[in-house]
C-alpha cells in the first residue's frame, strides 16, 4: 500500500479537524468578547444609576442650583461629593455642563484618560453608550462609556458620564486568542500523528491484501487473501476470495475442457491420419481400398465437425450469445417428429422406441433448439440401451409447465457419477458402454441442459439404476 493514500487520508482528517477547531475558536472568542462587554456595560449602567441617585439625593437636600448666582458661578465641588466613592474602582465619573465642559470628575487623577466623542453629546433621560478606539498605535486609551441627562433639580442641564478602559478586555481577549492558537497547533499536531497512525493501522489489511494479490497468478489460484477482521475490509477480502474461488473453478474447468477437447479431437484425427498413411503406403491400390479409406476419413471428419459444432454451441450458450428464434409451435409435434427421426437409429440396434399418446401442447420457443435438445436425449438413451431394450418418450402438462420424460432400459449410471452426468466431455463409459462400442464426445447432455435453461427451464436426471435411466425436461409456459 503506497503512502500517498495514508497521507491523503491524514490531510483530510487534519483539514476537517482544523476547520472544526477554527470555527469553534472563533465562536468561543466572540462569545467571550460578548460576555465581557455585557459585563462592562452592566457595571457602567449600575454606576450611572448609583451616581444619578446619589446626585438626586444631594440636590434634594441642598439649595437648588442655577447657572449663575449673585456675583458668580456656582462651585460644583459640593456636587462632586455625591459620587466621591464609586462602586467600581477604575471607572471615571464626570459631570458635564451644557457646553460640554467637565464640571466635576472622580477620581481626579487616574491612569485612564478621560475621553469623549468628537461630536457633542446629546444627552437624554435614557442612557446611551459610546466606544472609542485607541487614539494611536502606541496609546492604550481605548474606552467605553455611558452618559445620561442628570435628574431634575438644577436649572442647568447636567450630563453624567461614566467611562471605563477597554484595555483589560483587550488583554483578556489577546490572552484567549493566544491560548486558542496554541491549543489549535497542539491539537493539529496530535491529530496529524493520530490520523497517520490510524490510517496506517486501518489500511494495513489493504497492504497485506495487495501483497497477497501480487503473488497470485493463474498457476496458484488456490491461494487466498488474509481476512484479519470482520469490518468492510474483511468483507472485501472475503468477497475477493470468493472471486478467486470462482476463477479457480473456471480455470480448472477450462483446463479440463481443453484436455478433454484435445483428447476427443485427437482420436478422429489419428484415425484420419492412419487411414491416409495406409492408403498411401503402396503406389497402387484398388478402387475399393481407396473408397474404404475415404469412407473412414469421411466418418471421422463428420465426427470432428459435430464435436466442433457442439463445442461452439456450448461456448455461445455460456456467453449468452446463442440466438433464440422464438415462435409459436406445438411441442407435441416437435417431440413426435424428433422421435420419428430417431426411430431409424433405434431400429438398427433393435431397440423399441415408444411414444406415448400426447395431447396438443402449444408453446413459444426455438423449434430448432428444442429439436436438438430432444434429439440429444434420445441419442443418449439409444446409445446406452442394449439391443432388445426400449426407450420411452412421454410429454405431459404439469401445472404451468410441460414435462418431457425420456426413459431407457440401459444399465444405469453409478451413484457416485450421477452428479457429474451433465459435465462437458463426461462419459460414464465404463459403466454404460461395455459391449455397445465407443460412446460420444460427452457433450450431448450438456448442450441439452443449456437449451432447457435458455427456455427458462431445467433438465434433471430423475432416476438411474440397474433397470435404466430417466431424464426429465421441465419447460415453463412462455408469455
Amino acid at each position: 500500500m503506497s503512502s500517498p493514500l495514508r497521507m491523503r487520508l491524514t490531510f483530510w482528517y487534519v483539514g476537517a479537524f482544523s476547520l472544526v477547531l477554527i470555527v469553534f475558536s472563533v465562536v468561543v472568542y466572540f462569545f467571550v468578547d460578548g460576555i465581557l462587554r455585557e459585563r462592562m456595560d452592566a457595571n457602567l449602567r449600575l454606576t450611572l444609576q448609583l451616581t444619578s441617585s446619589a446626585l438626586a439625593r444631594h440636590l434634594a437636600s441642598g439649595p437648588s442650583l442655577t447657572s449663575r448666582e449673585s456675583g458668580g458661578q456656582v462651585g460644583y465641588s459640593s456636587i462632586a461629593e455625591a459620587f466621591d466613592d464609586p462602586r467600581f474602582p477604575g471607572q471615571i465619573i464626570a459631570l458635564l455642563g451644557s457646553d460640554g465642559r467637565v464640571l466635576a470628575r472622580r477620581p481626579i487623577s487616574s491612569a485612564l484618560v478621560f475621553r469623549l466623542p468628537a461630536l457633542p453629546l446629546r444627552a437624554s433621560p435614557s442612557s446611551q453608550f459610546y466606544e472609542l478606539p485607541e487614539s494611536n498605535s502606541e496609546a492604550d486609551d481605548s474606552c467605553r462609556g455611558i452618559y445620561q441627562l442628570a435628574a431634575a433639580g438644577t436649572d442647568v442641564p447636567l450630563t453624567i458620564v461614566v467611562t471605563d478602559s477597554m484595555e483589560p478586555i483587550g488583554d483578556q481577549l489577546d490572552a484567549l486568542q493566544n491560548v486558542l492558537a496554541i491549543a489549535i497547533v497542539l491539537a493539529l499536531l496530535l491529530t496529524g500523528c493520530g490520523g497517520w497512525l490510524l490510517a496506517r493501522h486501518s489500511l494495513s489489511p489493504l497492504a497485506a491484501m495487495a501483497s497477497a494479490t501480487e503473488r497470485i497468478t493463474a498457476n496458484n489460484l488456490g491461494e487466498r487473501l488474509p481476512v484479519s477482521s470482520r469490518d468492510e475490509l474483511g468483507r472485501l477480502a472475503s468477497r475477493f476470495n470468493d472471486l478467486l474461488s470462482r476463477l479457480n473453478t473456471s480455470f480448472s474447468q477450462q483446463r479440463q475442457f481443453m484436455t478433454d477437447a484435445s483428447h476427443e479431437l485427437r482420436t478422429p484425427l489419428s484415425v484420419v491420419r492412419t487411414a491416409a498413411q495406409i492408403a498411401l503406403q503402396r503406389p497402387e491400390r484398388s478402387d475399393s481400398e481407396y473408397r474404404q479409406a475415404l469412407s473412414v476419413i469421411e466418418q471421422q471428419a463428420g465426427r470432428l465437425s459435430r464435436i466442433v459444432e457442439d463445442m461452439f454451441a456450448l461456448t455461445r450458450a455460456d456467453m449468452n450469445q446463442l440466438p433464440l428464434d422464438i415462435s409459436e409451435l406445438y411441442l407435441d409435434e416437435v417431440v413426435a417428429d424428433t422421435t420419428r427421426l430417431s426411430s431409424l437409429l433405434a431400429q438398427r440396434k433393435c431397440i423399441c422406441l415408444i411414444t406415448h399418446d400426447m395431447q396438443e401442447a402449444r408453446y413459444r420457443g426455438d423449434e430448432r433448439l428444442l429439436r436438438q435438445m430432444i434429439s440429444n436425449l434420445l441419442d443418449n438413451a439409444i446409445k446406452f440401451t442394449s439391443p432388445g431394450g426400449a426407450v420411452n418418450v412421454r410429454l405431459c402438462q404439469v401445472g404451468e409447465s410441460y414435462e418431457i420424460v425420456v426413459t431407457d432400459t440401459g444399465c444405469g449410471i453409478p451413484d457416485d457419477l450421477q452428479p457429474r452426468v451433465f459435465e462437458r466431455f463426461f462419459r460414464a463409459d465404463k459403466a454404460r458402454v461395455g459391449m455397445n462400442g465407443p460412446g460420444g464426445a460427452g457433450l450431448g447432455l450438456a448442450i441439452a441442459r443449456s437449451i432447457a435453461e435458455l427456455h427458462c427451464g431445467r433438465l434433471t436426471l430423475q432416476h438411474s439404476g440397474p433397470d435404466g435411466s430417466s431424464f426429465c425436461v421441465f419447460l415453463p409456459f412462455r408469455q
